[in-house]
């Protein structure tokens, strides 16, 4: 397929918190809800729901048609979206290598345009001020800033300067991740404890 695409890249990325952000030309990608309604949640992948669905449709529309976007949804999803981790990049030439080689089309005459992506208009709520990630992190931890700085053993100052700029580094994000997991499992084990110990006393 003979398309003008100045070396674009799709990407995708799910913040600490849940959220997920999916680009494409440095530009977000959009839902396509319009002409093409698998999930009404955004986008996802990793799986082969309704959310990876909707990606994979707007990731195939955005380099063919609407036609081929809608009738290889499914497959691209099986194919490619399924198995994207946390963060991933694609580049546009693996996505039209792989409609060449699994899609059934016409080779149009003329090489295909890209469709150039405008960003997307934000309702007015949508302007309000960015949530602070620390702020966030210890909301959901039901922690002080100073008590974070003592799970992760740097200096409080350094956990104030990541409020101030709002951004966590990698590895305080992946041993956060880690202090999160950690408190999940230790609340099964007392879970369990509990249990155990209800049926000794019974």
């Amino acid at each position: 397929m003979s398309i003008s695409i100045n070396n674009h890249v799709f990407k995708g990325h799910k913040a600490l918190l849940g959220s997920k952000f999916v680009t494409y030309g440095e530009v977000e990608l959009p839902t396509r809800y319009e002409l093409f309604a698998k999930s009404s949640n955004g986008f996802d992948w990793g799986t082969a729901g309704g959310s990876s669905i909707q990606l994979a449709f707007s990731m195939l529309y955005q380099l063919s048609s609407q036609e081929i976007a809608q009738k290889y949804a499914v497959s691209f999803t099986s194919d490619i979206v399924s198995k994207f981790s946390r963060d991933w990049v694609l580049n546009a030439n693996d996505v039209l290598d792989w409609i060449d080689e699994n899609c059934e089309i016409e080779k149009p005459k003329e090489p295909v345009v890209m469709k150039k992506l405008q960003p997307i208009k934000r309702a007015k709520n949508a302007n309000k001020p960015k949530s602070n990630i620390v702020k966030e992190v210890c909301k959901e931890l039901h922690i002080t800033q100073k008590h974070l700085a003592e799970i992760l053993e740097v200096p409080e100052g350094t956990v104030s300067s990541w409020a101030v700029k709002n951004e966590i580094p990698r590895l305080g994000k992946k041993a956060i991740e880690f202090y999160i997991m950690n408190e999940k499992n230790q609340k099964i084990v007392d879970s369990y404890r509990s249990f155990k110990n209800l049926l000794e006393a019974s």
